[in-house]
């Protein structure tokens, strides 16, 4: 018995979400070639119709429309996907799964770059710290922030406080040792920041 319009209707809409399904699995891997004869069936029951649009109404007609404006859509997606996997660039589609796995070994690693950095040293040296200030400037942020980690009070740390601190432990240096630049090293010792100061050789 010869189907009726709406079944065919019915049929090509459950053909174009199969086809969606079989290329998915085909360019996944899970299956060994294209859905050809589903793709063969689509096109002829979109052929037959479109010769016989005169014969539907209104709304088998719009439900038509829509159906191949779908089936067009995933046409030009799976052709350009398989013009990607011909060309050996095609792009691995990873599960939610996966996805979720990346996305946690990213987010740890850089958690943990983000701690050895915090917990890296911060040294910078210079001849006079006057003639420098850029360096005094990076110095100071960087000890104000080691303290703020380790929970201690930077309220009382300005930078005018710590420009003549900085410029008279290097002039003591540079005249204790004879040397002409020293080094500062900011870093964090039991949840404590510290400033070191050392000579340069």
């Amino acid at each position: 018995m010869a189907r009726t319009t709406e079944e065919d209707l019915g049929q090509l809409e459950r053909d174009i979400r199969q086809l969606k399904i079989e290329y998915e699995q085909y360019f996944g891997g899970g299956k060994s070639r294209p859905p050809a004869d589903i793709e063969w069936r689509i096109e002829t029951t979109i052929k037959r119709y479109g010769d016989r649009g005169a014969e539907m109404n209104y709304a088998q007609r719009f439900r038509y429309s829509n159906l191949t404006q779908m089936y067009t859509k995933y046409r030009e997606m799976f052709r350009k996907r398989m013009k990607q996997k011909e060309e050996g660039t095609v792009q691995r589609h990873f599960g939610a799964a996966a996805r979720e796995i990346e996305a946690e070994r990213a987010r740890k690693q850089a958690e943990a770059e983000k701690k050895a950095s915090a917990n890296k040293p911060f040294a910078v040296s210079w001849a006079d710290p006057d003639n420098e200030k850029n360096k005094v400037e990076q110095l100071f942020t960087a000890f104000r922030e080691a303290k703020a980690k380790s929970g201690e009070d930077t309220e009382s740390l300005t930078m005018e406080a710590f420009q003549r601190f900085v410029r008279q432990k290097t002039n003591e240096l540079k005249k204790q040792k004879d040397v002409h630049e020293v080094e500062y090293v900011v870093t964090v010792e039991g949840n404590q920041a510290r400033l070191k100061a050392r000579v340069k050789s």
